[in-house]
């Protein structure tokens, strides 16, 4: 059978650790040679402001492996270029590993330093709730004029296969690549380039078995703040395989989606045919009298409770043997063993559902946090995670207790404003899961602070964050210890003031709970928030405006904006003045309505005391850059509206 559908891990941070004392040594007659015009290169004419560009990059990967390997050769142009003596290689230990680094610096007159320092290996942050690790070095004695290389073994778990791929753009600009694949050699394969190919770039070619590519002159990938999945927009080719011969892409996409959905829901009705057991274990969740709903409910709380393989933390092989996890071949293998990976559980949940008698199909989804799914593609690994339709007194839910954490009835902001396939024996038809409005996913800051005659303030936040607001916070923190989920609302806070703050949780929030709120407390001081003029005193008009003021700064834009999800932030702020003070003047209420985009925000004197108010809306996913103007306006009339007034 094909792979299905597939569910991301998701892993916790890992303090950096030594990973060796020194990298294989390199000799110099086996790296290329160097052409004598890049070590005098100064400059590149396609890239005037480049502080560094690629001058060669080779992939060459192997499917059977699976692995691959890479080899950079970056010339250094600027002072600022010099950072890229810092290397950081990105992997996800669950299912990769990073070998065989060797590195050298060559200076413009050709002298040779190879590297033999220290490989370290430390967590970085993605996006939000993906984790990945890093290996890092720093190449010795790197000037203006150096050129760096570096080379590196890249392996694959068994099954990475069905995401192959090759990234063409990078965040330099690439003058010479050169792309190499040896294809899984027991499944047919086709390739597409959903985003096109650089100018003058030939399509890949097949050449006694190995697929190949090169392309000169690819411009330097640029970075965005609130962006869509960075490899959905730069150039690549990804590789399609596929086990079943009656399962080829088509010229007609709805044949092939007609003939992939009948197999699917076969495949699922497989994985899900234990009615006898499932009648019987649903007998010890649910009892006679419950409504559907009460039914429901129990169902998907009972599930979410099995031990989750795909958001588990990283285990040694001894821990994986010790454990002796096996793979689950049926519903009754997930519920009697207690584990599964998410979408394991989420289609047990859809077994004991209907021997419950309550209706429910089984939708196969493409998430949106590392693509945007093309059904003209016609790649079914793109369809990676399974959610349960539910028909519950005439209103459709969509539910999928395989989210570690996620409330019932509500979905992960990846699964949310998709298509999906719901499947059934004829073939199935296309479904759109629905976009929460901005209320379901809040940020409520209650502040009760004192400003001091020194002109800070002092006092209690309570933060409430609901939704997928909570999800996504849950979910990064889910395999950390309290030391670091401290400190990581603590500089949630701090990130949103912008100017120095002092701040300590005081509470234990709730971690690991799938309720809809997640609740932190602070102490908080702000040092110098008042600023004096005489008898006279100015007070911005916001606390939490720091993102704000950082959010759409550049003035043009190159990719649409993309935020998960549409969200609203709720400020409620009650600053109890020195007796000797009174509030002199107060700001107009404020209110900008675009529609999609809406503030307001208030002052009000009374008791002695200065309340604030700001509530923001926020209710866009896609925005094209036509209508990056309209965007940043709004955002930065937002961080003024904070500002002394």
């Amino acid at each position: 059978m094909p792979v299905l559908s597939r569910r991301l891990s998701v892993q916790g941070s890992i303090a950096a650790w030594v990973l060796c004392a020194g990298a294989h040594s390199a000799r110099a007659d086996d790296w290329l040679p160097i052409p004598p015009e890049d070590l005098k290169m100064t400059s590149e004419p396609l890239a005037p402001a480049a502080p560094a560009i690629l001058l060669y990059r080779q992939v060459d990967r192997d499917d059977n492996g699976p692995m691959e390997t890479n080899y950079a050769r970056i010339k250094i142009l600027t002072e600022e270029g010099r950072k890229f003596a810092d290397v950081e290689i990105p992997f996800d230990k669950k299912s990769e590993n990073i070998r065989a680094i060797q590195a050298r610096t060559i200076h413009p007159d050709g002298s040779i330093i190879n590297f033999s320092g220290t490989v370290y290996e430390k967590p970085i942050l993605q996006s939000r709730g993906v984790k990945l690790l890093a290996k890092t070095f720093t190449l010795p004695d790197v000037q203006v004029g150096s050129i760096v290389e570096y080379r590196y073994k890249h392996d694959f778990a068994n099954g990475y296969v069905f995401n192959s791929h090759w990234i063409l753009s990078d965040q330099l600009f690439t003058k010479y690549a050169k792309f190499s694949l040896e294809a899984y050699r027991q499944f047919a394969l086709t390739w597409s380039w959903p985003v096109g190919l650089p100018t003058d770039t030939s399509p890949p070619k097949s050449e006694r078995g190995i697929i190949r590519l090169e392309t000169r002159n690819v411009p330097a990938f640029v970075t965005e703040e609130y962006m869509p999945p960075e490899n959905e927009l730069k150039y690549r080719v990804d590789f399609i395989y596929e086990s079943d011969s009656d399962i080829q892409p088509d010229k007609d996409p709805k044949v092939f989606w007609n003939k992939y959905g009948k197999r699917a829901f076969a495949h699922v009705e497989d994985f899900i045919d234990k009615r006898r057991a499932m009648t019987e274990a649903v007998s010890h969740i649910v009892a006679p009298g419950d409504t559907p709903e009460v039914k429901l409910h129990k169902i998907y709380e009972r599930v979410q409770r099995l031990h989750n393989l795909t958001y588990e933390r990283s285990r040694s092989t001894q821990e994986e043997n010790r454990e002796k996890i096996k793979e689950n071949k049926n519903v009754d293998d997930v519920w009697s063993r207690g584990y599964g990976n998410g979408n394991d559980i989420a289609l047990l949940f859809l077994a004991l559902v209907r021997a419950a008698g309550i209706q429910a199909d089984a939708v196969i989804v493409s998430t949106r946090d590392t693509h945007f799914f093309n059904a003209r593609i016609m790649n079914p690994a793109e369809l990676n995670s399974d959610v349960v339709a539910v028909m519950l007194d005439g209103k459709l839910l969509y539910l999928d207790p395989g989210i570690a954490l996620a409330p019932f009835g509500m979905l992960p902001w990846s699964e949310t404003a998709v298509q999906g396939l719901k499947l059934d024996k004829s073939g199935g038809s296309w479904i759109t899961t629905p976009l929460p409005e901005p209320k379901e996913s809040r940020i409520e800051r209650a502040a009760h602070l004192k400003l001091t005659s020194a002109g800070a303030l002092e006092g209690k936040v309570t933060v409430t964050y609901t939704g997928q607001e909570a999800l996504w916070r849950r979910q990064e923190e889910m395999n950390e210890d309290e030391t670091d989920r401290k400190q990581f609302l603590e500089n949630q806070i701090k990130a949103d003031i912008p100017s120095g703050v002092e701040v300590e949780v005081s509470n234990r929030p709730d971690w690991d709970s799938a309720s809809l709120a997640l609740t932190a407390e602070y102490d908080l001081k702000v040092p110098g928030w008042a600023a004096t003029a005489g008898q006279r005193a100015l007070l911005p008009m916001g606390l939490f405006g720091a993102r704000d003021k950082k959010a759409f700064v550049h003035t043009t834009r190159v990719h649409p904006i993309y935020f998960n999800f549409p969200y609203q932030t709720v400020d409620d702020i009650t600053i109890e003045l020195p007796e000797n003070v009174q509030v002199g003047s107060l700001p107009k209420p404020l209110t900008l309505d675009r529609k999609t985009l809406v503030v307001s925000e208030s002052a009000d004197g009374k008791n002695g005391s200065l309340l604030l108010h700001r509530d923001v809306l926020v209710y866009l996913t896609v925005v094209s850059t036509k209508f990056y103007d309209n965007i940043q306006d709004f955002f930065q009339r937002c961080a003024a509206a904070t500002r002394s007034r």
